[in-house]
């Protein structure tokens, strides 16, 4: 198994849908209607999970979407003052979502889309903006992405060679 990545039937998960869309096709006998969802699980614990479900109703589509995104289930770190660990900015296509650590008592300074993910991940305190495209897929793919990418402090004292002690100062 790939680092960061959980096994969902051990979680008490909930979810979130972020975004409906009627998709629509143009055959031969005119356009036919479907519905994409995009939908987060998370434990509230440090793990959550982006997926997209597509189908002709819309609650089979979110039915989908929770399934692909409890398949996608990685784990974040989180600190002592559930926050993030460092500042960072994930990309994903052209959108960007810069996210700042955040002292206790601050709570969630986010818009719609990467609230719906930090909240569900256990992120308390957080300020984070949504940069470039706001397309809702990307930023909630971006807003992971960077979740993703955080390293804890013992990870990058361990990749430098160094003690945490060193690192910090």
């Amino acid at each position: 198994m790939k680092k960061g990545f959980v096994d969902p039937s051990k979680l008490e998960l909930n979810d979130r849908v972020v975004a409906i869309k009627r998709v629509s096709k143009t055959v031969k006998g005119g356009r036919t209607m479907r519905f994409s969802a995009l939908v987060v699980v998370g434990d509230g614990n440090g793990h959550v999970g982006v997926g997209l479900g597509k189908a002709g109703e819309v609650s089979e589509a979110i039915r989908k979407g929770k399934e692909a995104a409890q398949r996608a289930i990685v784990e974040i770190p989180i600190n002592e003052n559930n926050s993030i660990y460092h500042d960072y900015t994930g990309v994903y296509g052209s959108s960007r979502v810069l996210m700042k650590t955040a002292p206790e008592g601050t709570g969630v300074v986010a818009g719609g889309p990467v609230r719906a993910v930090v909240e569900l991940a256990g992120i308390k305190n957080i300020r984070a903006k949504s940069l470039g495209s706001n397309n809702k897929t990307n930023v909630v793919m971006a807003t992971l992405e960077g979740l993703k990418a955080m390293k804890t402090p013992e990870e990058v004292a361990r990749l430098r060679g160094i003690s945490v002690e060193q690192l910090l100062g």
